[in-house]
């Protein structure tokens, strides 16, 4: 029998061929711990003259693991603490020095934005923002921001403040705007980012034969003209880090591609992004694409491919992975997999793969991105544009590390490996305090900022104190209050548009004995009490039109859903709704170019499901609002002059 180690690196299995001396730079990076074979006392990965080797401590004896050296015949499970911890290659547009760096683009805030009812203000946006730096991704597309004043603001604050945020290692994020291939989306995405310390402009036209016969009415010869064009005057604006992307591209031919793909280089792309725009192919298709590409487009070894991969079918991680493993070194995706239909390839499920199968089945791909702020940057985009995670959702589904069948349950506590391949902490994932720390009514601001602390979140001042208040209402009516609970407080106190209106009481009478009646009273924007009562079918009905009595903003509601944050009868009440204020909002819609209706999402939780649901209503409300007070009369960009709708 061959002699192997399987090292457990942060909680996820490497196979080492202990006579080989095959062991992973992850493995090798990694610290020792105890070994879990009997006849071993301790396990270690050790470096010597460049070259990595496994360390296995016997009981008084020391053996290594080396090249066509080995003193074990049988397995050895090695238990690692510590995590992958490679330096991120210095950036540089076209080039990555290190061939295993795999760049994580972000498009959460635009392509993800583009979801139904995820409309997001612009402290939002800058909030998620500073969030998708605090993970380490290497690029943030903030925006597209020709579709609306308000987008180029957003985008625009993002480069000034996020973009110019350099951190001790030197990490500062790309920030990209988006654009179609015409002189005044180019001008405005230059407009947006040009503040940042990496500017890039990502621009793109449509190459499949069913796009340009039907939606640009254009001839192949006609859109590589104006790809190679718009990317050479994308250039010429001064922006040094140009992203071209082929729309649908899974569908195009690729003898096409090559073509179009070789003239955009020549006028200065620096990426090359290769979009399944429709979700249509399978990843054995999609990564022999990917690799076709590299072998059959001049000068495609001085720009970086990327890969966009939607979920139509379901198969977007997986693409996004056959694309990486086949050359590509840039992967587009969103937290929580948010976007358009049926979404896009999914940050944490990709980043997750890499980290646990890279190094085995990938040629020992890996990330920047630090894991551990994956669970608060999946609660934070869920709370803000309203997209509920499934409970079934891989990674930061409420399911996706709990374990209810019997079997499951006994292997769990005999050894967490046997049915978690990564451990929750991982992605920041705190359910369990060591320090034996339990909240309740007797617990004080500092227990509480210890444990929002070790659950990831950094809140001071006024947040805190917030926060605290609506603790110390809850802890009065529950015994204990759970992370759940807390999360749910963070989310109706911190993650909320900048409040104009604000809930200060509520009282509502109903039942089977009189009409539904329901007496609001709300704080305005300058500060005075305002109050309104009204009947309806029901208590929230009547509460609803209390609102929009005071405030005056007529509304439509769109979708209305409540389910509670923990088990049992005092848990607290979670409600989502969307409106679609009946001034309508447009925005102009990247991919068609059409103008598309915005509709408002807000969220609200507490003890009582009607205040629950009126917190909730506020908040979609208070988002309308501010885009109403946000939107600039005037924006300064170049008239178009190709009406291209890429």
């Amino acid at each position: 029998m061959a002699a192997f180690v399987v090292a457990n690196v942060a909680h996820h299995q490497v196979l080492v061929d202990a006579r080989m001396g095959v062991v992973p730079p992850a493995v090798a990076r990694s610290c020792g711990t105890v070994c879990s074979a009997p006849h071993f006392s301790r396990a270690s990965v050790l470096s010597q003259n460049g070259k990595e080797f496994a360390s296995v401590i016997r009981k008084g004896q020391r053996s290594s693991y080396r090249r066509g050296k080995s003193a074990c015949s049988g397995p050895v499970l090695v238990e690692c603490n510590a995590s992958e911890n490679r330096r991120r290659p210095k950036y540089i547009p076209n080039k990555i020095d290190d061939p295993n760096y795999v760049r994580i683009f972000d498009t959460t805030l635009r392509d993800g934005e583009q979801s139904p009812g995820a409309s997001l203000t612009s402290k939002e946006k800058l909030d998620i923002a500073r969030q998708l730096a605090k993970l380490g991704v290497d690029i943030i597309e903030a925006g597209y921001p020709r579709s609306s004043p308000g987008d180029l603001e957003a985008v625009k604050m993002i480069a000034k403040e996020v973009g110019n945020h350099v951190d001790d290692d030197g990490y500062v994020p790309v920030i990209c705007g988006l654009s179609r291939c015409n002189k005044g989306d180019i001008d405005a995405a230059w407009e947006g980012v040009r503040y940042a310390l990496r500017p890039r402009i990502h621009t793109f036209i449509a190459t499949s034969e069913i796009h340009m016969r039907h939606k640009l009415r254009k001839t192949p010869e006609e859109v590589i003209q104006i790809a190679s064009e718009m990317v050479a005057y994308a250039r010429s604006l001064g922006c040094e880090d140009v992203e071209f992307s082929p729309e649908d591209a899974g569908r195009s031919d690729p003898e096409f591609l090559y073509r179009i793909l070789t003239e955009v280089i020549k006028a200065g792309a620096t990426t090359l992004n290769i979009p399944d725009t429709v979700g249509y192919t399978l990843p054995s298709e999609f990564g022999s694409l990917i690799a076709k590409i590299k072998a059959n487009t001049p000068g495609a070894e001085n720009v970086i491919i990327s890969t966009h991969c939607q979920n139509d079918l379901g198969l977007a991680t997986a693409n996004t992975l056959a694309g990486a493993y086949n050359g590509a070194r840039q992967l587009e995706v969103t937290i929580n997999g948010i976007g358009e239909r049926a979404g896009n390839a999914s940050l944490e499920e990709v980043v997750m793969a890499i980290r646990c199968r890279g190094n085995e089945l990938l040629g020992g791909l890996y990330t920047g991105i630090n894991s551990k702020h994956i669970s608060v940057a999946s609660r934070m985009v869920a709370d803000l544009t309203g997209m509920v995670v499934q409970p079934h959702k891989a990674i930061v589904g409420a399911n996706a590390f709990a374990h209810e069948s019997g079997i499951h349950q006994d292997g769990m506590l005999k050894h967490k490996g046997t049915y978690e391949i990564i451990s929750p902490e991982e992605i920041g994932l705190v359910r369990a305090d060591e320090a034996g720390l339990v909240l309740g009514k007797l617990s004080g601001r500092h227990a509480l900022k210890t444990r929002l602390q070790q659950l990831g979140y950094e809140l001071e001042g006024k947040e805190l104190d917030d926060v605290f208040k609506r603790f110390k209402s809850v802890a009065e009516k529950k015994k204990a209050v759970a992370d759940e609970d807390l999360e749910a407080l963070l989310s109706d106190e911190v993650f909320q548009p900048t409040p104009i209106w604000a809930l200060q009481d509520l009282q509502v009478v109903c039942g089977t004995m009189g009409l539904p009646t329901a007496t609001v009273k709300l704080i305005g924007p300058d500060g005075s009490e305002h109050i309104g009562a009204c009947i309806g079918t029901g208590p929230v009905d009547a509460a609803y039109k209390a609102v929009d009595q005071i405030v005056k903003e007529p509304v439509t509601l769109l979708e209305y859903s409540m389910n509670s944050v923990t088990e049992g009868i005092d848990a607290i009440a979670h409600t989502r709704v969307v409106l679609r204020a009946i001034q309508q909002y447009s925005v102009k819609h990247p991919q068609s170019g059409k103008s598309v209706q915005r509709t408002f999402s807000g969220s609200g939780a507490g003890e009582d499901v009607v205040v629950s649901s009126v917190r909730a209503y506020v908040s979609a409300l208070n988002k309308i609002l501010g885009f109403q007070s946000s939107r600039p009369t005037v924006v300064s960009v170049r008239t178009e002059e190709s009406q291209v709708a890429a």
